[in-house]
């Protein structure tokens, strides 16, 4: 029960933080000294065709009502008009999938799934628009979060174990000068170093995505173009678990229950793997699984360096063309994912570590 009532607290809490995002990007983009109908049609427009694409996104309105509506189109339950195509809340049967729930006059409580809106520049919908860019970045993240992970405590384990011998020095140079690169620097000198001077041989591309299209037209994978990405995206993360096993090992070694296995005639490996990792690995599941939602927003930079085209470069396109709703729609994403794997590290924490008091 104490369980139970730990999540629902963690989930309303999740609710509250998207609520803020919410509100903080909606005032931010609609605050900016930019008339988003006239950048779509181009600055030789005419009134009446900018005059119709403020009403075809609503920015002829007031901003306390486009927030409204904003919101109205997020909620899965929400309020619309199912009749009448001239309403600002009129819903789109052939847009946008609800069941109805209730009728209260004109207006119609349906369900649905989150509205974010259409594009200013393709008026496709926002969702699809996304949608199409997330596996790329999703496989970038998750790789390179998978590397870090097996390497960085392979190193730490290595480095406390070898405490203050050269082998721990290197490690802990390594680990420093990773955490001191910004993602963005690392991928341009892999780029070069890798995809440009050692190309003949390593046969990896400076840019390139992770899908492509074949004579055919069918797509296909193309997996060598992830290598140096994951690699740029990986350097950080490595380094930060490293030293953090490296210290969080160091300080279960040095506990009286390692003292009493040893004193009992346990094997070193034993020692090391079944008792000291095993306690030690609290911290490091709490950095990893808040790495892997932080990696989608570090992917928006190497995916710039390498044009590997998924959400990253996808969102910093549309902001250099005003395309709000998608920049929008895709920090709302990000921070979804925020705020899920907050909520599972919260509840994993709580598992894993008996000592964590359920509130």
């Amino acid at each position: 029960m104490e369980i139970l009532k730990f999540i629902v607290k963690r989930l309303l809490n999740g609710m509250l933080v998207l609520i803020g995002v919410i509100l903080v990007i909606f005032v931010l983009f609609n605050i900016l000294p930019v008339n988003s109908a006239r950048m779509t049609l181009g600055q030789r427009a005419d009134t009446a065709s900018v005059a119709a694409i403020e009403r075809e996104f609503r920015l002829n309105l007031h901003w306390y009502s486009r927030l409204t509506l904003y919101f109205n189109d997020l909620s899965p339950i929400s309020f619309h008009h199912l009749e009448d195509e001239s309403h600002t809340t009129y819903l789109d049967p052939a847009q946008i999938s609800f069941t109805k729930l209730l009728a209260f006059g004109e207006t119609s409580l349906v369900f649905k799934a989150p509205y974010l809106g259409k594009s200013f520049q393709t008026r496709r919908k926002v969702s699809e628009l996304l949608g199409e860019k997330i596996y790329p970045t999703f496989v970038l993240a998750i790789s390179a979060m998978l590397l870090a992970s097996v390497v960085g405590i392979v190193l730490g384990v290595f480095a406390a174990i070898k405490q203050y011998s050269v082998w721990d020095n290197l490690i802990l140079i390594f680990s420093t000068f990773g955490i001191s690169q910004p993602a963005y620097f690392s991928g341009i000198i892999l780029a070069m170093i890798f995809g440009y001077y050692l190309s003949d041989w390593t046969h990896l591309n400076v840019r390139g995505s992770l899908t492509d299209i074949n004579f055919d037209g069918e797509t296909i994978t193309v997996w060598k173009n992830l290598w140096l990405p994951m690699l740029a995206l990986g350097v950080r993360p490595v380094a930060i678990i490293t030293q953090l096993t490296r210290s969080s090992m160091l300080d279960v070694l040095s506990q009286d229950y390692i003292r009493t296995a040893k004193a009992k005639g346990l094997s070193y490996f034993s020692v090391v793997f079944k008792h000291a990792l095993r306690n030690a690995m609290n911290p490091v599941v709490t950095s990893i699984s808040g790495w892997l939602a932080a990696l989608l927003t570090g992917a928006f930079f190497i995916e710039k360096v390498f044009d590997y085209k998924g959400l990253g470069l996808q969102t910093i396109e549309s902001l250099l063309s005003f395309d709000f709703p998608v920049v929008m729609g895709a920090v709302l994403f990000v921070a979804f994912i925020f705020v899920v794997m907050n909520i599972f590290t919260d509840i994993l924490y709580s598992i894993l570590d008996p000592r964590v008091t359920v509130k």
